[in-house]
């Protein structure tokens, strides 16, 4: 009996361990979560857990959405931008209505942040897939109000957006109300702030604001994403400032 509890529990451990593929395609996992919401605290772990495994070859990017924001407790992350940026997701997969925790697979589909099943076998599916542009960042700088950066493209950019991401590598909150009452939350891989522009050309100049929610002790890192018309991310890159 023991030996076939061993041996049932190693197949559903290798069912949903990750595979060194080999490859360098850099997959990218937008996690929409809350500190209001109580089932999105396995998802942050989750999606951190495979940013650590993977490393340089996963950018994990958890937006805060502010839809839960109404059950008592104000995610001091939350923005409107971040749940309009879901719902137009949610247009694109025909969804009449969106959720949390869920992750977003280089723009392509969705599944929710916490089945680690589903998690893994979707990165050794795109780990296989080439990615049409690849981002060199270059000369990334930051100061009291700004972070400043240069980059290049390689592979078309026709049509295509470059998306310029301010990410908070960990910190912990104290939640006093809603759903997660009286428990501390360490949130990592924090979206604060995002911008866009069109890629014009394949190197150029970019620049970030930095909002007032980073403090001096925050670890931060830029993120740069190419993304179609379609919502598709075609590339990423990510450095520590």
């Amino acid at each position: 009996m023991h030996k076939l509890f061993f041996a049932i529990n190693l197949l559903l451990l290798l069912s949903v361990s990750p595979i060194n593929t080999g490859t360098n395609n850099v997959v990218v996992l937008e996690l929409f979560t809350s500190q209001g919401c109580s089932s999105c605290p396995s998802a942050d772990r989750l999606v951190d857990q495979v940013k650590t495994e993977y490393k340089d070859d996963v950018i994990s990017l958890s937006y805060h959405v502010d839809y839960w924001n109404y059950i008592g407790w104000k995610d001091p992350f939350s923005k409107k931008a971040f749940s309009d940026k879901q719902r137009a997701y949610g247009s694109k997969f025909y969804s009449s209505s969106i959720y949390t925790p869920q992750v977003v697979i280089n723009g392509k589909e969705h599944f929710v942040g916490s089945n680690r099943g589903t998690m893994y076998s979707k990165l050794n599916s795109y780990f296989k897939r080439e990615r049409p542009n690849t981002i060199a960042i270059s000369e990334a700088t930051k100061n009291a109000t700004t972070v400043n950066f240069k980059y290049n493209v390689t592979g078309d950019v026709s049509g295509k957006t470059l998306r310029a991401v301010l990410v908070i590598k960990e910190r912990e909150t104290v939640v006093k109300r809603g759903e997660n009452r009286n428990r501390t939350l360490r949130n990592t891989n924090v979206v604060v702030e995002e911008s866009y522009s069109r890629l014009e050309q394949a190197e150029g100049l970019g620049q970030l604001q930095i909002p007032s929610i980073v403090t001096n002790a925050d670890e931060l890192s830029l993120v740069l994403l190419v993304q179609d018309k379609a919502l598709d991310i075609t590339g990423g890159k990510q450095v520590s400032l």
